[in-house]
């Protein structure tokens, strides 16, 4: 799969959950009332759909990471016109780079070191299949699995930002990723 003849065939619509769960990685908590992800990607998917004749790669990753490239540069837009007080050039970072960072981190977390082409083009299957899997959690559970699993943050740091005990933020933890776990079982993905 990783040497797909007509990768640039590939259908968007396949790779939204995906989409979706990198901007809401990436996208500030304090615009979450201002910003929508979804929006985001849906400017994005129009915006490959619009140039997918400007994609030159021949693989899967090299679509996702295409993918991923507009789907910075809508974020960058976004932030730029709705959080120009939120700015903090100390601590930003681009955000093509913070989402290399989370896709980088679904590798971890899925465990996906592989190197041959066959096993790289089963870790973007698997991408796409945790996306979705994660899409259709509870937001309370996905948020806590995505903030420790892909954020890397403690269960502490989660309570105090989510504003729920630890003992609740566990709780989230060990039922969402139960859950997560049925979800790709049910699709005969990977195991979270």
């Amino acid at each position: 799969m990783d040497q797909i003849a007509n990768v640039s065939e590939m259908p968007l619509e396949r790779c939204r959950e995906y989409l979706r769960l990198l901007a809401r990685l990436q996208l500030d908590r304090r615009l979450h009332g201002k910003l929508d992800p979804s929006d985001v990607v849906q400017q994005t998917l129009l915006s490959a759909h619009e140039n997918r004749h400007q994609f030159r790669g021949r693989t899967e990753a090299e679509f996702l990471g295409w993918l991923r490239q507009i789907l910075a540069n809508h974020l960058a837009g976004a932030v730029r016109r709705f959080a120009a007080g939120l700015r903090n050039v100390n601590r930003e970072r681009s955000l093509e780079g913070g989402l290399e960072e989370s896709a980088a981190r679904l590798d971890v977390w899925l465990a996906a070191d592989h190197s041959s082409p066959s096993q790289r083009a089963m870790r973007q299957e698997m991408h796409l299949r945790l996306a979705d899997a994660l899409g259709r959690l509870p937001d309370d559970q996905r948020q806590a699995i995505e903030l420790h699993h892909l954020k890397g943050r403690t269960v502490a740091e989660i309570a105090a930002e989510v504003g729920r005990s630890k003992s609740a933020v566990t709780g989230l933890l060990f039922r969402g990723v139960k859950r997560l776990r049925e979800l790709l079982q049910e699709k005969g993905g990977p195991q979270a």
